[in-house]
């Protein structure tokens, strides 16, 4: 890392490294935060962990060595990253963590004990922000917040039923914090080193999706609709819906067009609400 550094207390991690940047700082710099007070996720929401249960932290990239449009592909490799290095530090299953398409990452009940089965819970977030792609100087940082020693007694009462965290996943296994870091720090060094390398980890990233083979409810601005996700498009990020409407019987889906997915198939439930504008918990950037 050109720059590491911890933090006590700061309004918003992602803010921190797009001053390093805009200051000089070379990549690959990374912040790392015991508390935010202003941390912030997709479409202006809000993001709050206690201190000292949650892992807070941004990564600055300078990524001129990446073709604008496959830039998507830092934040693809920050949460395989993390879910790798959660799953070790946990306990838990290869597998086990889930991403909910654009920039969630989750833990799905399996088994049918504790949620219904096949249902979801929030762990992890991120927030990818860039400026000047397609310039000389392009920048882009890349903010995640996971939900780590947090035990349920200490969950908000009215999104307890929505998110979880590592310490809960692993059924009260306590999570250090440092080493989950650590766990991290490795496998994002290779995932980088691998990308500008121009090599990708397809596999991991699709079979990791959530939505796939789901009908997934899109909201955006002024329009609502209900559509089965068949994958996820290894060139742009998208996500690929059925639509018999469009060219092929499917259509791509990017992050600018919607402000939430949600899983139809559990609309009625509390994890489908774990995405709405009031959601607070989990992670911040």
């Amino acid at each position: 890392m050109s720059r590491q550094e911890r933090l006590d207390s700061v309004g918003s991690t992602n803010d921190v490294v797009r001053t390093w940047l805009a200051d000089g700082t070379p990549e690959v710099c990374l912040a790392v935060a015991d508390e935010q007070t202003a941390g912030r996720g997709r479409a202006g929401r809000a993001w709050l962990a206690p201190r000292g249960k949650a892992l807070l932290l941004s990564l600055g990239f300078r990524p001129a060595w990446l073709e604008p449009e496959r830039v998507w592909r830092l934040a693809a490799i920050t949460s395989l990253a993390m879910a790798d290095a959660a799953e070790e530090v946990a306990g838990l299953a290869d597998g086990a963590i889930r991403l909910k398409w654009p920039n969630d990452l989750v833990v799905v009940d399996e088994d049918g004990s504790g949620l219904a089965a096949g249902d979801f819970r929030k762990l992890a977030g991120l927030l990818g922000e860039t400026d000047g792609l397609g310039t000389g100087d392009p920048r882009a940082v890349i903010g995640l917040g996971i939900n780590a020693d947090w035990p349920i007694a200490e969950f908000p009462p009215d999104l307890a039923s929505a998110m979880t965290s590592l310490r809960e996943a692993s059924h009260g296994r306590p999570i250090d914090l440092a080493l989950l870091l650590d766990a991290f720090l490795g496998r994002i060094e290779a995932r980088v080193e691998a990308l500008r390398g121009g090599r990708f980890d397809v596999a991991d990233w699709q079979s990791r999706q959530l939505t796939t083979g789901r009908i997934v409810r899109l909201e955006g601005p002024g329009r609502t609709g209900t559509a089965r996700a068949i994958g996820v498009d290894v060139a742009t990020g998208a996500l690929i819906v059925e639509d018999q409407a469009a060219p092929g019987g499917e259509r791509r889906v990017i992050v600018g067009e919607i402000t939430h997915v949600r899983l139809a198939s559990t609309a009625g439930s509390p994890a489908a609400a774990a995405g709405s504008p009031t959601a607070a918990a989990g992670s911040a950037v």
